[in-house]
């Protein structure tokens, strides 16, 4: 038969057992979490190392060539007659009619 110490060490063997295996749970989940912050922390490192060489590629770029020197000779002296003469569209120009009849440009006239 079996005796009473036996079946209370047996007992006491499971519910020992069942401590360790939620003790080992415990263990598992928190370290999922842990892996789960490194990854995420993983990521931001290469998003932000990868920046730092996008801004260390663009700051080794040689300065774009400078634009060419203006002459400034001519820009203060007066052009000839020749030269002043204004285009033919500005030259005459006309002055434009609304529906009304009322011609439009610097001054509309309006009857009272």
């Amino acid at each position: 038969m079996v005796n009473v110490t036996s079946i209370n060490a047996v007992q006491s063997a499971v519910v020992r057992a069942e401590r360790q295996v939620q003790q080992g749970e415990t263990r598992v989940n928190q370290d999922a979490a842990r892996l789960d912050q490194s990854e995420s922390q993983l990521s931001r490192d290469r998003e932000a190392l990868a920046q730092n060489q996008r801004e260390s590629t663009r700051a080794a770029r040689p300065a774009p060539e400078p634009a060419p020197a203006v002459n400034l000779n001519r820009a203060i002296e007066n052009p000839s007659r020749a030269e002043q003469v204004l285009p033919g569209l500005l030259a005459a120009s006309r002055p434009q009619v609304n529906a009304l009849g009322q011609t439009i440009g610097k001054f509309i006239n309006t009857t009272a």
